[in-house]
């Protein structure tokens, strides 16, 4: 069954070719521009945002206490190229990184990372485990990852199905839960990897069906967050909507901060088998107060990271004390 053109044109993710013409564009000014700017625009931003908010999330993402030594091969600013470098992740990284000085040295690692790095390290992803301070979070694959909706759909009003698509590949989790979900009568269960492109085959016998926009998944009540490679990257844009979040507790963090996410407050947790999915669904679709107070907290939750200015402001300054402490 092949991919519609529908999907192709209504998917509601974000626009590729904005995202890297916006991208190109800042490139095409000089780094001395934003060089002279950071002082000037760390001042004023500290006027305008609540400290304590700002140095808790700083805190957060850097979890450096004390000086470290970096690698004597760790490469400067100015040695950071395109070539070798996933498009989105060097963009998103050189936003951040071309208000510093070129001559400053750091180390990255992009991708989807799980593993804490020997030695500080700025990543997009990071394990959610007590010894994780050499992964320092950074705002990365933006393009990907940061997609939020307007629903207007009451919960009442939704199907009362809980939907799973995604691309199931070698991940145990996701696997399990299609075999389990894929032919229930109250889940609609289905892998979308596609070996030929756009289309949606069934090599292996699991449950397969064409990718849907994020506008019909919001028709359902119950929309599942399944970690992939690192995070659920549906995530961000669940929250945004009318929809309840569910997902067993996350073992992964981004930028989104994911290890602050509270289970019957921002979300549906389940068990990490999946067998209560049916019974948690039964109450929320019973306790409609309920269902609507997790929409309303994932909401607001979802709602920090909407202010560009003030994101890039806690950017600046996770970058700022990663090269303070880090020499």
């Amino acid at each position: 069954m092949r991919t519609s053109l529908h999907y192709l044109l209504h998917s509601g993710k974000n626009v590729k070719w904005i995202y890297y013409l916006k991208s190109g564009l800042r490139e095409i000014v000089p780094d001395a521009v934003t060089r002279r700017r950071l002082a000037s625009e760390l001042e004023q931003c500290a006027s305008l945002y609540d400290e304590a908010y700002i140095a808790d999330r700083v805190d957060y993402y850097c979890k450096l206490s004390q000086p470290e030594i970096l690698p004597a091969e760790a490469p400067r600013l100015c040695d950071f190229h395109k070539k070798g470098n996933s498009s989105a992740y060097y963009f998103d990284s050189r936003e951040i990184t071309r208000w510093f000085p070129d001559n400053l040295r750091w180390q990255y690692l992009f991708g989807d990372i799980r593993d804490i790095p020997d030695t500080p390290t700025i990543v997009k992803s990071r394990n959610l485990t007590d010894d994780n301070a050499n992964a320092v979070l950074l705002k990365l694959d933006k393009l990907r990852h940061y997609v939020y909706v307007n629903d207007h759909i009451p919960f009442a009003e939704k199907d009362d199905i809980a939907i799973f698509r995604g691309q199931i590949g070698t991940r145990e989790n996701r696997i399990r839960f299609v075999n389990m979900y894929g032919n229930h009568p109250r889940v609609d269960a289905a892998n979308t990897l596609a070996k030929g492109g756009l289309l949606a085959d069934n090599p292996d016998g699991k449950p397969t069906a064409p990718r849907l926009s994020i506008y019909d998944h919001l028709r359902y009540r119950y929309i599942m967050c399944l970690e992939g490679n690192d995070v659920a990257s549906n995530l961000k844009w669940v929250m945004s909507s009318g929809s309840l979040a569910v997902m067993p507790r996350p073992t992964c963090e981004t930028w989104f901060m994911e290890g602050r996410l509270q289970p019957g407050v921002h979300y549906v947790e389940i068990r990490d088998d999946f067998a209560d999915l049916i019974e948690k669904m039964d109450y929320y679709s019973s306790h409609f107060d309920e269902a609507r107070r997790i929409v309303e907290n994932a909401n607001a939750y979802v709602a920090q990271f909407r202010n560009a200015r003030r994101e890039r402001y806690i950017a600046l300054r996770v970058m700022q004390k990663y090269f303070d402490l880090c020499k």
